[in-house]
């Protein structure tokens, strides 16, 4: 009886022992192996290759299309108003647009532009009458604009139509727009520039054509960056 006993005690025993061997041959294991690691610095090493090349990429073509799109809608803001309100709206470049007495002081389009109520057509801001209708900041950085015969200002009547040169002085008719990509084909065939053009009727229009860019820019005379 006594050697019955002594087996059923030594049982739970033996178990806890087996167990604890057990759990000691099956350690679990944390970490990576080396081959693990490598594949990891693998992925990663691709995905750096190509992601951060197309993600500048991306980058400069929004700056680029924001640049072109803010410019031709300044363009359609003053011709609308124009015809609206039958007077004369003005564009024109600004060295301190987002300032209180914004006024075309001889800025470049660079330093931003403002569309605003020209009563007298004199092509400067003056008078509480002349309201500014909107303000647009510096360009986008890295983005260049190059003007044909460096004009500041393009005008609309109160027919809404343009109103050409004013007291000598050139209206906008052509203004390219570019990064350090220069006119180079881009994804699609269109070049990575913009040519922002605008007609003496006033009528805007923006395009991509790699070789009228590039016309545009011989003819001012100018390279871009």
């Amino acid at each position: 009886m006594s050697a019955v006993s002594d087996r059923l005690s030594d049982t739970p025993k033996a178990r806890e022992q087996t167990l604890y061997i057990a759990r000691m041959d099956t350690r679990t294991q944390h970490g990576f192996t080396l081959y693990e690691l490598m594949i990891t610095l693998l992925v990663v090493g691709v995905i750096l290759t190509f992601g951060i090349p197309n993600l500048t990429s991306f980058t400069q073509n929004s700056r680029m299309t924001a640049t072109a799109n803010d410019l031709h809608a300044a363009f359609h803001l003053a011709r609308s108003e124009a015809a609206r309100a039958r007077t004369n709206i003005t564009i024109c470049a600004s060295a301190d647009p987002l300032g209180a007495g914004a006024d075309c002081d001889g800025g470049t389009w660079d330093q931003g532009y403002i569309v605003f109520v020209d009563v007298d057509g004199d092509i400067l801001r003056a008078g509480a009458n002349e309201t500014v209708l909107r303000a647009h900041p510096p360009a986008e950085s890295g983005v260049n604009l190059r003007v044909a015969n460096n004009a500041l200002f393009f005008s609309y009547a109160a027919t809404g139509l343009g109103r050409g040169n004013v007291g000598g002085n050139p209206a906008v008719s052509q203004v390219v727009m570019c990064d350090d990509r220069g006119n180079i084909t881009a994804a699609g065939g269109n070049s990575a520039s913009r040519l922002f053009v605008a007609t003496p009727l006033g009528r805007a229009t923006i395009l991509r054509d790699k070789g009228m860019i590039g016309n545009a820019l011989t003819a001012m005379g100018q390279a871009c960056p």
